[in-house]
């Protein structure tokens, strides 16, 4: 088992977590842009546990780079948390939707961003093993009232709380509530990481 979990960080802007993240454990290979990760990637000297993917990128930017990573049968399954300076629910659902793993909103104190790796690292299991058994996550789902599961299925098609209440004929407090009352359901502590959740167990 390698001692230090590699990571592929891809970022016009990458001093920070380059100089970073090493003093964590991880060992940082650096991309200015998708067409050199996706060089890296294919370079047959390079294995990498998880990358962290900007967005906002020249050349090829976040988006087209995860499209490619996750059609490439060599690194499809391999874990990306993309790094936006954009707060957009829809876009970030359109992301889960094409393979991410899970998202950190810019500027991010790096405790947060250390701890979104270790989940996704642990939900991989990047020992080879088989991807982890989504039993559990499953249960939790199971127990979202019919109301919670289609305010869910709404929110992974990337609309906001006052569509959702206007399509549902409530008000936008209530669908606040139905949020507040799945993130306690799911332990999760936002609406991303609920449609991922619910993404990976095929609920929606």
């Amino acid at each position: 088992m390698s001692e230090l979990t590699k990571v592929l960080l891809v970022d016009d802007n990458s001093k920070y977590l380059k100089d970073a993240l090493p003093f964590y454990g991880y060992q940082v290979t650096t991309a200015c842009d998708g067409i050199q990760a996706l060089k890296l990637l294919s370079s047959g000297n390079n294995k990498f546990d998880i990358m962290l993917l900007d967005v906002m990128m020249p050349n090829m930017d976040g988006w087209q780079t995860l499209k490619a990573v996750r059609s490439n049968p060599y690194t499809k399954h391999l874990p990306v948390i993309m790094l936006t300076a954009v707060n957009d629910d829809k876009k970030m659902v359109a992301g889960l939707k094409i393979g991410a793993d899970d998202y950190v909103v810019k500027p991010f104190i790096l405790p947060n961003l250390l701890a979104r790796m270790e989940a996704v690292l642990r939900r991989s299991n990047i020992a080879g093993q088989k991807r982890t058994d989504l039993s559990a996550e499953k249960a939790s789902l199971s127990s979202l009232t019919a109301k919670e599961k289609e305010v869910l299925q709404m929110a992974s098609k990337g609309e906001s709380n006052k569509q959702i209440a206007e399509k549902l004929f409530v008000k936008e407090v209530t669908v606040k509530t139905h949020f507040n009352s799945i993130f306690k359901k799911l332990k999760v502590a936002n609406r991303t990481q609920a449609v991922l959740l619910a993404l990976q167990a095929e609920l929606i």
